[in-house]
C-alpha cells in the first residue's frame, strides 16, 4: 500500500475512513468518484479472497469464533483485531452470527471495538466486522462515523443502511447518505428507507430516489408504493422535479422484470402514466424528458395493454398523447441537438427505437458497427 495515499501519516497505511473522508471533502454533496475505488488496501485484495461457504447459514461463524475468543479476555484491545479477518470470509450484509456476538458481550466493549475498527482499520475486512458490530451496538453518536465509511457504499453500504434502520435519527442519516451514493450503494440505502416507511422520507422518495442507474429497477416499484405516488399526483402542477422523477420511475418499471415491481404489477400504473403524460407535455423539452417518453411510447406500442395496467383503449390514448409531444417542433430540435452532441441516449433511440416508432427527430441511419 502507498503510505502517502489519503490523510494517513507518511510511512503508515491509510485508514479506509481517512480515504473516504478525503474523497468526500473533494465532492461533499456528490457520490465519491468510482465509489471510492481503488481502496488503500487494494494491493492486498487483488486476488480473490476466501469464498462464501456453500451452506449460507455458516457464513460469519468463523468471524463469530474470532470475536468470542477476543472478548473472552478482558485485557484484549480492539487493535488486536486489525489484521485477523483477512483470511476468512467476511459477509458485507447483516449477519446473524456476528450480530449475536455483539448482543451477548458487554455492549460498551462491543461498541468501542466497532468504533476503533471502523475509524482506524486499514483493511476492508476488519472495517466490515467493525461496522457489523456498530450496526448492533452503535448509538446516534456513531452516525457521522458510519455515514463517512458508508460513502464507500459498494462495500459498506449494506451494513451502514442496516445500522441506520435501528437508530434514532436513522431516517435523516439515510437521506444524507442516499444523496451521496449510487449503484449498489443506492439500492441498499433506498431499500432501507422504503422498509422504514417514514413520512419524513416521502418527499425525497417522490423526487430524488432514482438517479437513472439501471440498478434503480430493484427499488423503483417500492418507492412508488411506499411514497404513495398515486396520492401525490396533484403536486405535479407545480413540481417539475417530481414530473421528471416520475418519468424515471415509470421508465424503470417498464423494464425491470425479475428485478422489482413492474408496471403490470403496480396497481396504479394507468393513473400515474396518465398524469405524467398530461404534465410532461407542459414542460420544455430536455434530452432526459425526450428519452423517457420515447421509451414509454415504445413500451405502449410493442407490449400488450396489460403490461401497462391499461385497457387497449387507454393504452392507445396514452401512446397518442406521448407521440403528440414527441412530434412537436421544439422537442424534435432538442432531440436532434442531442444527436449532434453525440448524447448516448439519443444515439440509442435513433438506433434501436426511433425506426419502430418513426420518430421525426431522427434521420434514418444504420446502427454503428460496434453496436
Amino acid at each position: 500500500m502507498n503510505g502517502t495515499t489519503g490523510t494517513g501519516l507518511p510511512g503508515s497505511p491509510t485508514t479506509l475512513f481517512d480515504h473516504a473522508l478525503r474523497l468526500h471533502q473533494l465532492v461533499p454533496d456528490e457520490p465519491l468518484p468510482r465509489d471510492g475505488y481503488p481502496f488503500p488496501d487494494d494491493a492486498l485484495h487483488r486476488r480473490r479472497g476466501p469464498k462464501a461457504p456453500k451452506d449460507r447459514h455458516l457464513a460469519g461463524k468463523d468471524i463469530a469464533l474470532i470475536l468470542d475468543t477476543h472478548f473472552a479476555r478482558a485485557s484484549t484491545l480492539p487493535s488486536e483485531l486489525a489484521d485477523v479477518f483477512h483470511d476468512v470470509y467476511v459477509p458485507i450484509h447483516h449477519n446473524e452470527h456476528i450480530a449475536a456476538v455483539a448482543a451477548r458481550v458487554d455492549i460498551e466493549r462491543a461498541r468501542q471495538t466497532g468504533r476503533w475498527l471502523v475509524r482506524y482499520g486499514t483493511d476492508r475486512c476488519s472495517v466490515t466486522v467493525g461496522l457489523a458490530l456498530l450496526a448492533v451496538a452503535g448509538t446516534a453518536d456513531d452516525i457521522p462515523l458510519i455515514q463517512t465509511i458508508g460513502l464507500l457504499s459498494d462495500r459498506f453500504g449494506p451494513l451502514a443502511a442496516h445500522a441506520f434502520e435501528r437508530q434514532t435519527g436513522g431516517v435523516e442519516a439515510l437521506l444524507w447518505l442516499a444523496e451521496r451514493v449510487t449503484g449498489w450503494g443506492r439500492v441498499y440505502v433506498v431499500e432501507a428507507l422504503c422498509r422504514l416507511d417514514d413520512p419524513a422520507a416521502r418527499p425525497w422518495l417522490l423526487r430524488r430516489a432514482c438517479d437513472g442507474d439501471f440498478l434503480n429497477g430493484y427499488f423503483a416499484g417500492k418507492v412508488a408504493t411506499v411514497a404513495r405516488l398515486h396520492e401525490a399526483l396533484a403536486e405535479l402542477d407545480t413540481d417539475r422535479e417530481m414530473v421528471d422523477h416520475i418519468g424515471r420511475l415509470l421508465h424503470l418499471m417498464s423494464d425491470c422484470g425479475g428485478m422489482g415491481l413492474t408496471l403490470a404489477q403496480y396497481p396504479h400504473s394507468r393513473v400515474v402514466l396518465e398524469a405524467h403524460a398530461r404534465h410532461v407535455g407542459l414542460l420544455s423539452p430536455t434530452m432526459e424528458r425526450y428519452f423517457t417518453i420515447a421509451v414509454l411510447t415504445q413500451h405502449l406500442t410493442t407490449e400488450p395493454s396489460e403490461a401497462a395496467g391499461c385497457t387497449a383503449a387507454q393504452q392507445e390514448a396514452l401512446r397518442a398523447t406521448y407521440l403528440e409531444v414527441l412530434d412537436r417542433e421544439e422537442w424534435i430540435q432538442a432531440a436532434r441537438a442531442g444527436i449532434a452532441a453525440d448524447d448516448n441516449r439519443m444515439r440509442w433511440l435513433a438506433d434501436h427505437r426511433a425506426p419502430q416508432l418513426r420518430l421525426r427527430a431522427f434521420p434514418d441511419r444504420e446502427p454503428d458497427a460496434e453496436e
